[in-house]
């Protein structure tokens, strides 16, 4: 098996950009994502605002030159530690090439990222019912939330 490349995506190169957009859409495509690829619209709108938002962190997993993952993330602030805090927005690997640690590999690569901007944290949400994904984050150290707890909630409001 073909050793897994990371590297920090540059959004403003066709061949990240068009890499990123490819994963993030099978992901969404994907049951614990939305479930259906990306609309006309989102295609041609997301890389274009990832670039213009300051705070966009990108990680692309390759293996034969063909992307197996992605790490999306973006840079916030701890105001209980005054300190910078990396979240991951969306971790996809694709479906071929996961349990073979990429998965890993490219949550390492988020790790030093986060190292490197001196994160105090590294945050992700994930959903209840996705095992495997819960599994890889309970290796790499993620600490769960209860999930009896209905101390903290996520919540959303949809603007459109």
């Amino acid at each position: 098996m073909t050793e897994v490349t990371i590297v920090r995506a540059d959004l403003s190169y066709k061949r990240h950009a068009d890499d990123v957009l490819a994963m993030l859409d099978h992901y969404a495509s994907h049951p614990m994502g939305q479930g259906q690829p990306f609309d006309d619209e989102v295609r041609s709108r997301l890389i274009p605002g990832l670039r213009d938002h300051p705070t966009t962190e990108a990680l692309l997993a390759y293996r034969d030159d063909t992307p197996v993952g992605v790490a999306l993330c973006f840079r916030g602030f701890s105001s209980f530690k005054a300190r910078p805090l990396l979240n991951i927005h969306d971790f996809a690997i694709h479906e071929s090439a996961r349990g073979q640690e990429v998965g890993r590999k490219l949550m390492e690569a988020v790790f030093a990222l986060a190292r490197e901007f001196d994160c105090c944290r590294v945050t992700l949400e994930v959903a209840v019912a996705n095992e495997p994904a819960k599994r890889l984050y309970e290796k790499c150290g993620f600490e769960p939330g209860d999930p009896q707890s209905t101390a903290q909630w996520f919540w959303t409001k949809h603007l459109e």
